[in-house]
Formats: C-alpha cells, sequence, structure tokens
C-alpha cells in the first residue's frame, strides 16, 4: 500500500504564495486518484483539490483560480500550487489517495499525516 508524506505548510501573510508538496512511498501514484483534503479544528475535512489518473482536476469553488494540483509520476509526488492565500485558507492540509476516483469528497483509503498552513491577515 502507497505511504504519504506532506512537506512545505508554513506561516505567510494573505496574498501569498506557497507549494505543498506530498510524496509517495510503496507504490506509485500513476495507480492513484489523489487529492488534497483540509481540516480546522473542531471542524470537518474537506476537500481541497483531486486529481485522477489520466490528469483530469477538481478544485473546491472558494479555491478555483487560485489552486493547482498536479502529480508528477516520475517522482512519485502530488502538488497543491496555492496563490494568492486568503487567512480562510488557514488549515491543516492532508495529501489523500484511492485506487478509486474519490473527488473532493473525504472517503480516501490512505492518507498523509498533514502539514500546516497558517495565512495572517
Amino acid at each position: 500500500q502507497v505511504q504519504l508524506v506532506e512537506s512545505g505548510g508554513c506561516s505567510v501573510q494573505a496574498g501569498g504564495s506557497l507549494k505543498l508538496s506530498c510524496a509517495a512511498s510503496g507504490d506509485t501514484t500513476s495507480r492513484y486518484c489523489m487529492g488534497w483534503v483540509r481540516q480546522t479544528p473542531g471542524k470537518e475535512r474537506k476537500g481541497v483539490a483531486a486529481i485522477d489518473r489520466d490528469g483530469s482536476a477538481t478544485y473546491r469553488y472558494s479555491v478555483e483560480g487560485r489552486f493547482t494540483i498536479s502529480k508528477d509520476n516520475a517522482k512519485n509526488s502530488l502538488y497543491l500550487q496555492m496563490n494568492s492565500l486568503k487567512p480562510e485558507d488557514t488549515a491543516m492540509y492532508y495529501c489523500a489517495a484511492d485506487l478509486l476516483p474519490i473527488g473532493l469528497s473525504r472517503g480516501y483509503a490512505y492518507w498523509g499525516q498533514g502539514t500546516q498552513v497558517t495565512v495572517s491577515s
């Protein structure tokens, strides 16, 4: 089964940019549909962006046009480029994977441990 490790989270000011990375091991990312899911304390996890095996991407409406998800199967990695960040983007961001197309739901089988993104105004 695949193991996922996120990196790249940190504190930034509103309007700034960050790129999150997710390194996969134990299996190849080309077999998986993958996504980024975020969570704030006391709230449910919410899908932010997802990418299918064919490279087609889906975005939560609140991030569309600002975030870009990409997958590099040669590097066995998933990325999330985040631009024009807003304080409401503050959350723990999780990388997730599944052999089925899960999209923006929370039903992924495999999860990383998360990386914290904090956006200050």
